[in-house]
């Protein structure tokens, strides 16, 4: 078979289904060869929202995924929506088409050093130039994208070893010299998690996105129940518990709830699972480092201390330590301190204020998750709309989904998309801003091509509002490239893709439009006015 049939083969062993891609010369060959396989290929519209829809695509169904691209520019796009995947620690193969081996570095036309580009933002790469490799490669790519701590490998193919024949062999099992990846915790460490759990008078647990992604919440939730040990969550952590849970406390850090934050601070034994601690999350790291002990469990060791200092590091897979630690017998009440947690929510008060007469937001994301289906996905975009959802979404039995690590605009319609593809029967709602949606709203038309049934919410106030908000604390109000102005014509747009239209305005009719918003068979745009930076057409 050719080198493109092999690719193909590969790809179907691994149970690929569905790859997000842009087709190009170089990737011809792979492209043909698809033809008459089972996969289906979804046409995106630019090469980066391919890499996000792979990722949402990944992270509901929580194994690897797939984008492709072709060269030169094809390949370029690509690598931010590889970045993002990086930095989320999401699971994904990216095959890149590439110009033939013996034009590599000769800078033809549409050549680029994309594994050379990439080296950065992926667990590792391969340039392939003996088409004998290509099932080895694949085989050890999709291994190496699947386990430790999850991220993406980037497959580079040149379009002559796509072509070439050879005689297909079956790869043997992966082994890769210095690739070890430990999932369980060790033993002395994990006794010293136990004695120092049974010593603590106010402990608390900070889960992180490692815990999503390693699906661990129904073990942590467990070990917490049977201990009365409290949880907050950074931003990526979101989901691990359900909001209503009487233990858990809210997100932390500096968009997230004061009195999550203040359990923090009040703390003597912090437990940090899957969790980067990065400057959004913890403030002031030094003196945390200094009043309280501190257990650091990531899959990753390069994690652990890189920015704080922990007492006890266990390195590990989040949910073989937890069942570990569900195996011993420790003798702790903590129901005093939960108590004082739970006094200090009560009285904790929310100073923001929104405009009158506009949609308030938090409301607006509280009322919306209530409404939404037990295992609805939620999907947050980048800016001022990311912070008002991570902040009052209400889990349930779903996910909730965006990219803390990276922050790129423009995640949610295409992510949403790949959500949808892993979940058709599943509600799915994107959550943008106006500004980011106009920086993925070409991919309304792989919605419409593709019948994929997308809910879409636009959070608009005409201006890049996180930016805005910076210069306003920081320039002295001197707002300069970040007014969007009340365009486009969203209505329009919405009709243009054959797409339900909604529209608010104010508060009064919130309750009663969110319920027909998700009771529409068909995709939707609703369009909510969040607040008045300037005058709004009426």
């Amino acid at each position: 078979m050719t080198g493109a049939d092999a690719m193909v083969k590969c790809l179907e062993a691994q149970g690929i289904d569905v790859v997000f891609g842009y087709p190009g010369v170089a990737i011809a060959p792979f492209y043909n060869s698809l033809y008459d396989s089972k996969i289906q290929s979804i046409l995106v519209r630019q090469e980066q929202n391919g890499g996000h829809a792979a990722s949402g695509y990944a992270r509901v169904t929580r194994k690897p995924a797939v984008c492709i691209a072709t060269s030169g520019p094809g390949a370029t796009n690509l690598i931010t929506g590889i970045a993002t995947a990086y930095a989320d620690s999401i699971p994904m193969v990216a095959i890149t088409g590439q110009v033939s081996t013996r034009l590599l570095g000769k800078d033809v036309f549409q050549e680029a050093d994309i594994t050379g580009a990439c080296e950065p933002f992926v667990k590792y790469s391969y340039l392939v130039k003996n088409v004998e490799d290509i099932p080895r490669v694949f085989k050890e790519a999709f291994y190496i994208a699947s386990t430790g701590r999850q991220g993406p490998v980037l497959i580079d193919v040149p379009i002559d070893i796509q072509k070439q024949e050879f005689e297909y062999e079956e790869p043997g099992e992966v082994s890769i010299r210095g690739y070890k990846p430990k999932v369980k915790g060790h033993i002395v460490q994990i006794k010293k998690v136990v004695e120092a759990i049974q010593k603590a008078k106010k402990p608390l647990i900070c889960a992180g996105g490692g815990v999503v992604l390693g699906h661990a919440e129904p073990v942590i939730q467990e070990f917490c129940e049977k201990y009365s040990i409290p949880v907050v969550t950074t931003m990526m952590g979101v989901g691990s518990m359900p909001k209503r849970h009487p233990l858990f406390f809210g997100m932390l850090g500096t968009n997230g709830k004061p009195y999550a934050n203040r359990a923090v601070a009040e703390s003597d034994l912090l437990i940090i699972v899957g969790a980067r601690v990065n400057d959004r999350s913890i403030g002031a790291l030094s003196k945390l480092e200094q009043d309280r002990l501190i257990i650091h469990i990531d899959i990753d060791t390069a994690e652990i201390g890189k920015n704080i200092g922990p007492t006890i590091p266990l390195v590990g897979d989040a949910r073989l330590i937890f069942e570990s630690l569900m195996e011993y017998d420790i003798h702790v009440s903590f129901e005093d301190w939960v108590e004082r947690l739970r006094n200090i929510k009560v009285n904790c008060v929310d100073y923001r204020t929104f405009h009158e007469g506009f949609i308030n937001p938090c409301l607006f994301v509280e009322h919306l998750t209530e409404r939404m289906d037990e295992d609805a996905i939620y999907v947050a975009d980048v800016g001022q709309n990311q912070l008002w959802s991570a902040d009052n979404y209400v889990m349930k039995k779903g996910r909730f989904l965006t990219t803390g690590g990276f922050g790129t605009m423009g995640y949610a319609i295409p992510a949403a998309i790949g959500a949808k593809m892993a979940a058709p029967h599943r509600q799915v709602v994107a959550v943008c801003g106006d500004g980011s949606f106009q920086m993925s709203m070409n991919e309304l038309a792989t919605m419409l091509q593709n019948h994929i049934k997308v809910k879409i919410i636009i959070m608009k106030n005409m201006y890049l509002g996180l930016v805005r908000e910076y210069q306003y604390n920081n320039y002295d109000k001197n707002y300069i490239a970040v007014e969007l102005g009340d365009i486009p014509n969203l209505k329009k747009i919405a009709e243009a893709y054959d797409m339900e239209y909604f529209h608010l305005r104010n508060m009064s009719k919130m309750d009663e439009t969110i319920e027909a918003f998700l009771a529409c068979d068909n995709s939707a745009l609703f369009v909510c006015h969040v607040y008045k930076f300037d005058k709004v057409k009426e």
